[in-house]
């Protein structure tokens, strides 16, 4: 079983460089449901992550285990269809190996994608929001534990985690923005929870991404993140039950939208 320390990281970067034949600049993870934008990108190479030796391997619905290479708007992009989650039981370092590989492939831009619970009532299901902070609610964090230099700063600046010039042209783009909570999951929050955390200033709440963003930002990384709101929060709306299906089925309407959306992004890049 693999420890997700750097060891592990060098085997896995060494079979991925197999299926390299050019360097990544661009990397994007696509959360639940969200898995269109693979129909834009050309030249296509595409890995079962189930064969890269070290990789965890999701059980979430809607995260489909594959990794695609290619080009998008003729720029050298590599796509992570799918993340492993804490709720899974993976610890952090194994969450966030994955980034891990990115940073060591020399990627310069990690655009990341998720599915969230609406806190602002003025967000309505199936908009896009671009993350500008977050508040870590998981209770933990990926850079815990023993420091391994050759990966990144122990002690990263968290000022600009979602780079400042990529939300200003995503706002050009008629994107609102906003603050994303992380809890551990998998139960989804309580409507008290959810007061809690737009008390707190959070406008959006989820159970992934933040862990991905802290290790991105430690290994230098310029960070962005578009979250799918799925549904409104619990306790937004009165007697509205929440289920994974109801993420699943409007994370489907709205795939196409935030793949023409990163698109436009790379492009701008």
């Amino acid at each position: 079983m693999a420890n997700y320390n750097y060891e592990d990281a060098q085997v896995t970067l060494d079979f991925l460089r197999k299926f390299l034949h050019v360097q990544p600049e661009i990397a994007i993870v696509s959360g639940s449901g969200l898995g269109d934008i693979e129909n834009v990108i050309d030249g296509k190479i595409i890995i079962d992550v189930h064969e890269i030796p070290n990789w965890p391997i999701s059980t979430a619905p809607g995260h489909s285990g594959k990794i695609i290479t290619g080009q998008i708007e003729g720029r050298n992009i590599i796509l992570l269809q799918g993340r492993v989650h804490y709720y899974e039981g993976y610890s952090h370092q194994a969450v966030t190996f994955p980034t891990r590989i990115m940073g060591m492939l020399g990627v310069k831009f990690f655009i990341a994608t998720n599915a969230s619970g609406a806190i602002n009532t003025s967000y309505s299901p199936g908009e896009i929001i671009a993350v500008r902070d977050h508040i870590n609610l998981m209770g933990t964090n990926p850079l815990i534990g023993p420091n391994e230099a050759r990966w990144n700063e122990r002690f990263p600046d968290m000022s600009h985690a979602y780079n400042p010039e990529i939300l200003a042209t995503l706002s050009g783009f008629g994107l609102r923005t906003g603050i994303y909570a992380a809890f551990m999951g998998p139960s989804f929050e309580t409507p008290a929870e959810v007061r809690m955390a737009g008390i707190l200033g959070a406008d959006l709440a989820g159970m992934s991404t933040v862990p991905e963003v802290i290790v991105a930002n430690s290994m230098g990384m310029k960070v962005c993140v578009l979250s799918c709101v799925a549904n409104m929060a619990a306790g937004i709306e009165p007697g509205k039950t929440l289920t994974s299906q109801e993420v699943l089925d409007t994370m489907k309407i709205s795939s196409h939208k935030l793949a023409v959306i990163i698109q436009k992004l790379i492009k701008s890049l």
